[in-house]
């Protein structure tokens, strides 16, 4: 098996349960793997995914995600040392304000 499979195979599968865990690619899919893992994984499904990526590969794709739930952002921010308004998540949270803070 090589390293790219290992990484999404080695994940748990309810984090692809819409799509088949065999045709992720590890380095084609990076944002879609560091996203489900970031928003549905556990630790250690995220130490995994932080010793193959990298923290700072890690933090770039996160900086660039659409969207984050509150908790992971903050999680992201202070685990990377990134304030929150370099997150495009953040911006678009900012720009998009509801009515109610539900």
């Amino acid at each position: 098996m090589d390293e790219k499979k290992e990484v999404v195979l080695g994940l748990s599968k309810t984090l692809f349960w819409d799509v088949d865990p065999y045709t992720v690619d590890a380095e084609k899919h990076a944002a879609f793997i560091v996203d489900r893992v970031l928003q549905m994984g556990t630790l250690e499904e995220f130490k995994s995914i932080k010793n193959y990526y990298g923290k700072k590969r890690i933090a770039s794709i996160a900086k660039n995600l659409r969207y984050m739930d509150n908790r992971v952002l903050h999680f992201c921010s202070a685990y990377f040392n990134v304030p929150l308004n370099q997150f495009r998540c953040y911006k678009l949270k900012q720009l998009n304000i509801s009515h109610w803070n539900y």
